[in-house]
């Protein structure tokens, strides 16, 4: 479990949470942590930000909607987005928390 943890941080993440393009790929990812020094928590941090960001942006949006100011459609697209976003974010946290748990059970 711990071994999956830390390839997270080496995967190919071409897309945060908010959809945003990253530009990592693997062959990419492995010269530019080099350079970068990118580490687990500043990888989650980026993905939290962007989760945040795009909530945001789905409530704006959410307004502009029952403003009139914007299309249905741009709206349900937003909240849609949002919604996948935060279903996401739930599984993360998840894997995360029953990876910490599996560390805590390990014999030393």
């Amino acid at each position: 479990m711990i071994n999956s943890i830390n390839s997270v941080s080496s995967l190919s993440l071409t897309r945060d949470l908010a959809g945003v393009d990253l530009g990592k790929t693997e062959a990419s990812s492995s010269a530019q942590s080099a350079t970068n020094d990118a580490s687990f928590a500043s990888v989650l941090g980026n993905v939290a930000n962007g989760a945040v960001s795009s909530l945001k942006s789905a409530e704006s949006m959410s307004f502009e909607g029952i403003k009139g100011t914007a299309s249905t459609r741009e709206v349900v697209d937003a909240v849609m987005q949002a919604q996948q976003t935060l279903q996401t974010a739930i599984a993360i946290r998840d894997k995360v928390v029953s990876a910490f748990l599996d560390v805590t059970r390990m014999q030393m």
